[in-house]
């Protein structure tokens, strides 16, 4: 009589071995290591979200070993907002947006550096690179976050996903010299909840039996599409768990919270039907800069918003898209938020027409207001197949068009700085 083979189940794993146990384990045998993750199905999980630690500020700390012990804070100097913290300084309650002045009263020894993109970038080319080497499906949502859906990588790789993740944060610690987070479980929201968990260092798994517990006593506010407004209308009618929206009627929540109360019950039951999409498509390109001292001039306003334009233009030409909304940004010295968008025929990527669209909205502002932040922006994207045709066909429109691109040629050849307009300078 042949005996039927019995299937062993994976309960356990070590993060610093990448040994598997079909036993729950406090502790790795091999390695005798304590990290160890343990999920009645962790193996049928397959949704990821992976969160570098303090990003920004992971990699100066990295580059400079004197700053290991020292609070940092990565942001625009005085008149800039925090960008991002170090674990040291949010001990302190210094946060992500907050102005830096009010940032150094909670953390008076904290040391703040300016941000330099172009390294962060580099690094973050990095991580998707090591990403892509276990997955094609990975979703960036930011250069230090993304969704990764491993479906199918188990008779690829001959490795359940969770421990090609265990084996994703040691490739990022030993090849960048930073940490991540993750976490695992069946959907996008579950899987983002999880990687906030345990941070730093963090590795936290979510199942569909546990999922619905779990999820019962937390606080409405991290139901993905609850913002601070949600929250408080929540709050006010006495909802301030999960489990309470999940008790409720559905037909009720959404009479009473329109379409994204069938949202956030659908969250709080642990439902989550999004997709990982890879190369997740672009809403809109925009750039601001907050200014050392407050500004009322428009002329000088005027100057520095030509150079957000010239950006803005940069990074459309690159993508291959064009904006039909312009929008200006102005936050004034008592930091309110001005707002002014204009929607325009068709959609263009020049820097010379974004510019000349958002000066307008400009001059229509108060002449005695100061400005502590100045940004432009376009939105409403299409195709650069679908811009600027009129200027194209338009015989009297196609000088500056004609001499923005000789321009763009130029600055590919010989560098962005050989050539500039008048204003520029």
């Amino acid at each position: 009589m042949i005996k039927e083979r019995v299937k062993k189940i994976i309960l356990s794993i070590c993060r610093e071995c990448f040994s598997s146990f079909c036993e729950k384990r406090n502790y790795c045998e091999n390695c005798s290591s304590l990290k160890i993750i343990n999920n009645n199905e962790i193996e049928s999980l397959s949704i990821a979200h992976v969160d570098c630690d303090a990003f920004y500020a992971s990699i100066e700390k990295r580059d400079n070993p004197k700053l290991k012990n020292s609070a940092v804070i990565i942001g625009g100097g005085k008149r800039g907002v925090v960008s991002t913290a170090c674990y040291l300084a949010r001990t302190k309650g210094v946060k992500s947006a907050m102005p830096i002045y009010k940032a150094l009263k909670l953390c008076p020894e904290a040391i703040i550096i300016k941000p330099n993109m172009k390294k962060y970038r580099d690094a973050s080319k990095i991580i998707n690179t090591l990403m892509g080497e276990i997955t094609p499906l990975i979703e960036p949502i930011s250069l230090d976050e993304a969704f990764l859906d491993l479906s199918g990588t188990k008779r690829l790789h001959k490795k359940i996903p969770a421990i090609l993740l265990a084996e994703l944060s040691k490739k990022i610690n030993k090849n960048i010299g930073i940490s991540v987070s993750i976490g695992l479980s069946y959907n996008k929201f579950l899987a983002k909840i999880c990687s906030e968990i345990d941070k730093p260092k963090g590795f936290s798994v979510l199942g569909k039996r546990e999922s619905k517990q779990f999820l019962y006593q937390q606080p409405v506010e991290i139901l993905w599409g609850v913002g601070k407004i949600l929250k408080r209308k929540l709050n006010n009618d006495g909802i301030k768990t999960i489990g309470q929206i999940k008790e409720m009627n559905p037909q009720d929540i959404i009479k009473r919270y329109g379409s994204i109360g069938s949202h956030i019950h659908s969250l709080s039951n642990g439902q989550d039907s999004r997709k990982v999409i890879p190369f997740r498509q672009i809403k809109s390109i925009s750039h601001e800069t907050t200014f050392d001292h407050d500004i009322s001039n428009k002329k000088i306003l005027e100057k520095t918003l030509w150079t957000l334009c010239e950006k803005v233009s940069k990074r459309s030409k690159i993508n291959g898209l064009g904006g039909q909304t312009i929008t200006l940004k102005l936050k004034t010295n008592e930091f309110k938020l001005l707002t002014r968008s204009f929607t325009i025929i068709e959609p263009t990527q020049l820097g010379e027409l974004i510019f000349n669209y958002s000066k307008k909205l400009l001059y229509k502002e108060k002449n005695n207001l100061k400005y502590r932040l100045i940004g432009v922006g376009i939105s409403n994207l299409k195709d650069s197949e679908l811009c600027d045709l009129y200027d194209l066909i338009n015989t009297s429109k196609t000088n500056d068009t004609k001499i923005e691109y000789a321009m763009d040629t130029i600055r590919k050849k010989f560098g962005e700085d050989l050539i500039k307009k008048g204003r520029s300078l």
